[in-house]
């Protein structure tokens, strides 16, 4: 299958106090069509960066990212971000849903943002919601729910509008070991698919048998790529 991503000697740095800190170093990484990528390695190894490099949130300082046929490292801000808004899916470690708006409202979000009608938007909101499990729970704030219950939420919010690429950072790490199964399951089932891709950091080896491949990194660097036995 075609690579959906496509990452050639990323460099980037950041400044802190006049101080330079390198922390990509030329970085190699691609992405395969339909496939469940993980990053894994020590902190401060440049996983997350890469990882915001790839979804467009942080500019680069050398080589080229290349999604969905696109060089987002050529893009302006304001063309990066409709990009971003269309294609891809986030899932991030604190959820960051809105606690003022329900289950429902949450997930609906980016549909919104893509032009979807209201009605519309909550509609395919609530099937989503029944689809990670959480339809009784549609008109429930976030502090009504479980931290397992509101990274669903996160993860049916990241789906809603149908991304290509879906990015998660950490998903599982404030989750018990049945909780992160289930998280994990559920993103194989609904985002891992021809025409789509899911790339993961994790710290957590327990969901490493849900990769399709695993590309260990530290110092800034891809330094290799394996594909772990996969879960039955």
């Amino acid at each position: 299958m075609a690579d959906l991503v496509q990452a050639r000697g990323v460099v980037k740095s950041f400044t802190t106090g006049g101080v330079v800190t390198p922390v990509l170093r030329g970085t190699d990484l691609a992405v395969a069509e339909g496939e469940l990528l993980m990053l894994v390695g020590p902190s401060g190894c440049g996983k997350t960066t890469l990882l915001s490099v790839i979804a467009g949130t942080l500019d680069l300082e050398g080589g080229e990212v290349t999604v969905l046929g696109t060089r987002l490292d050529t893009l302006a801000p304001a063309a990066r971000t409709r990009f971003r808004c269309r294609n891809l899916g986030f899932v991030f470690q604190a959820f960051n849903l809105i606690p003022a708006l329900t289950v429902v409202e949450n997930i609906a979000i980016p549909a919104l943002l893509n032009g979807l009608r209201p009605a519309e938007a909550q509609a395919k909101a609530r099937v989503l919601a029944e689809r990670v499990g959480l339809g009784h729970r549609s008109d429930h704030l976030p502090t009504q729910l479980s931290g397992g219950q509101q990274q669903r939420v996160a993860i049916a919010r990241a789906l809603v509008h149908d991304p290509a690429l879906v990015v998660c950072d950490e998903p599982t790490s404030t989750l018990d070991h049945h909780t992160g199964d289930d998280i994990m399951a559920l993103l194989r089932e609904v985002a891992v698919r021809p025409g789509r891709a899911l790339v993961v950091v994790t710290h957590d080896s327990r969901i490493f048998p849900y990769a399709d491949r695993i590309a260990r990194m530290d110092d800034g660097i891809i330094t290799g790529v394996e594909t772990p036995p996969r879960t039955p």
